[in-house]
């Protein structure tokens, strides 16, 4: 049962988290209330009140969050006034460091950075520019943009040094196209090496090649062999990295995305899209934020699908060791991205992981870990034929790296 009070929370909780609940709305949610038109659920309650009372699908996460604030044990978003926004829209530039300085600069655990990234939101009044403290641009504090620190927490505008461990804007990415048409062929080929072909139920079919053989031992005396058909077994499934540090591959990935969705050799074919690392949920269209949870597509999927990974592998390491520690701030991750890839290459047996960025540049810890739960291949004609031959038993993986050490992780 819900109580009264309640009510109230939520509808000054929404207007405080940035969704614009207006009284005219509000009223209409309480005679849906009065009329019974909601049945006393609280999940009922949750689809009929998020109906009503939010106008854009954009604000759907902020409303969970709301919603899990007030009626269950869940934290308020953080809200980032627009004033703030609009100071960090105008960066000053950042000064030069030495290397020495910059080594000088404190990494603070991520619980801690959340917890004083959100003081400085109920603190700052005012612009700063060129510290080392407060939310501003073109100095060494943690929070902010356009400034420098090893682990920090970028808001909004793009990645300049690529070394935020967490951004807390809303991050809006563009799906991969399917519909690429040039240089689809070649892939395709060395796709097709997934097929996997088996005798199966059914009227049987003329053996061409057994058919010929026969005759000729016959003496010329024709001889026709039929066989029961033949259908292919092969399921493959293709989570593709989209968004940030993979923008300039975007062209090679949606190349790959074409030359998989059109081949008609698959038994079943399903790709979904995440961003650096996928947790709890993969996206059909990450741009509606609409998908599907990981745990019910592996529920869903046999182990003998091939698990084809797309990404440059390249994040934070608290993106895959640390709970909350998505790239999203408001990603509220209760299991590390590490266990998740764990989960999905335990689960589908035939896996291997396919990057864009050239093999010269895979020094970065998060690329040595992940080549520690996946055999890595460059994502080439030639790299795609490696992998293949992997899913397929043909060659050993590629994995764990032979004679590297781990790089560290800051």
């Amino acid at each position: 049962m819900i109580k009264p009070l309640l009510f109230g929370e939520l509808f000054f909780s929404l207007r405080q988290a940035g969704i614009d609940v207006s009284l005219q709305e509000w009223m209409a949610l309480m005679r849906a209330l009065e009329k019974g038109i909601v049945a006393p659920d609280l999940t009922e309650f949750y689809y009929v009140a998020r109906a009503i009372l939010v106008k854009d699908e954009t604000d759907f996460d902020t409303w969970d969050q709301v919603f899990g604030a007030v009626f269950r044990d869940g934290e308020m978003p953080v809200h980032i006034k627009d004033e703030l926004l609009d100071w960090l829209d105008h960066a000053k530039d950042l000064p030069e460091l030495s290397p020495e300085d910059f080594a000088a600069l404190d990494r603070l655990p991520i619980d801690e950075l959340r917890k004083l990234f959100e003081e400085r939101l109920q603190e700052q009044q005012e612009r700063h520019d060129g510290g080392n403290r407060w939310i501003g641009t073109g100095g060494t504090s943690p929070f902010g943009h356009s400034g420098i620190n090893p682990a920090g927490v970028r808001i909004g505008g793009p990645g300049r040094r690529r070394s935020a461990i967490q951004i807390a804007h809303e991050r809006r990415f563009r799906d991969y196209r399917d519909d690429r048409v040039l240089d689809t062929r070649t892939l395709g080929v060395a796709l097709k090496k997934l097929r996997r072909l088996s005798r199966g139920d059914g009227p049987p079919e003329l053996d061409v090649e057994a058919s010929i053989d026969q005759t000729c031992r016959a003496a010329g005396e024709l001889e026709l062999v039929f066989k029961p058909p033949r259908k292919n077994d092969s399921r493959v499934l293709l989570l593709m990295d989209v968004g940030g540090s993979m923008e300039p591959f975007a062209r090679r990935v949606e190349t790959l995305f074409s030359a998989a969705s059109r081949l008609d050799h698959w038994k079943d074919f399903k790709a979904y899209e995440f961003h650096n690392c996928p947790y709890e949920k993969v996206y059909s269209s990450i741009s509606k934020k609409e998908g599907v949870l990981t745990r019910d597509l592996v529920r869903e999927l046999p182990a003998d699908t091939s698990l084809i990974m797309v990404g440059d592998a390249s994040m934070a390491p608290t993106e895959l060791t640390a709970r909350y520690g998505a790239i999203d701030y408001w990603h509220r991750n209760e299991t590390p991205g590490i266990e998740w890839l764990k989960m999905l290459r335990n689960h589908f047996k035939r896996t291997v992981w396919l990057n864009p960025l050239n093999e010269r540049w895979w020094s970065g810890w998060s690329i040595w870990a992940i080549q520690h739960i996946y055999p890595m291949y460059p994502l080439t004609v030639a790299g795609i034929s490696e992998a293949v031959d992997c899913l397929l038993g043909r060659a050993e993986p590629n994995y764990p790296p032979k004679d590297k050490a781990a790089p560290s992780p800051f």
